[in-house]
């Protein structure tokens, strides 16, 4: 099959992989959606044999469910791993999920990745780490590498900073959506993307 993707320098001088699709984009962090992590339940995470659990693999990645490979293919978007893993979140994770090679943002060298937006200064409604002053480093890059495409983007450290920064210079729709990082994705954040997504 012949490879769809280009590269493009966004604006900020970083490469990143453009799909050749017309498809909604869904940016997918994976510390926090699909690797449960902080304070864990009673009786500790839940653990799934597969791919990447070996003695040689990551020990968090045994925290995967493999069927969240299933419900994100039934998503009507581009899936695009927006995420510190980089290409490994490919080699580590998209067998275990069953998932084909996906893009990836690949993210700008910057001083200044945690730029600050806004001036109210408060913690966030929805319990972000930062405050709702404090732009996410991830929020420029990801509006200019959809290039004005609408986009959800799926993370656990989303506030208000980021809804706002998104809402007034993404000339397309954009649903930001914060997980819950002690959870990971669940049977309602499926049901909200999937309508916002069959939406747009």
């Amino acid at each position: 099959m012949a490879d769809r993707r280009a590269h493009a320098v966004g604006a900020g001088g970083y490469r990143a992989v453009m799909t050749a699709s017309g498809r909604p984009l869904l940016f997918l962090d994976v510390d926090g959606p699909l690797i449960p992590f902080g304070a864990p339940p009673p009786g500790g995470y839940p653990s799934y044999p597969g791919p990447g659990t070996g003695p040689e693999g990551n020990p968090l990645v045994a925290r995967v469910d493999p069927g969240l490979g299933r419900r994100l293919l039934a998503l009507p978007c581009q899936l695009v791993w927006a995420t510190t893993w980089l290409a490994d979140a490919d080699d580590c994770l998209s067998p275990r999920l069953g998932l084909p090679r996906l893009p990836y943002v690949d993210w700008p060298e910057t001083d200044d990745a945690d730029g600050a937006d806004g001036t109210d200064g408060t913690d966030d409604a929805d319990g972000g780490h930062r405050t709702n002053a404090q732009l996410h480093w991830k929020t420029r890059t990801l509006v200019a590498w959809a290039a004005g495409r609408p986009f959800a983007w799926v993370d656990d450290e989303i506030t208000g900073a980021d809804r706002r920064w998104v809402e007034a210079h993404s000339p397309a729709p954009a649903l930001l959506h914060r997980v819950d990082p002690r959870v990971g994705l669940t049977e309602a954040d499926f049901t909200t993307l999937d309508a916002w997504l069959r939406g747009t």
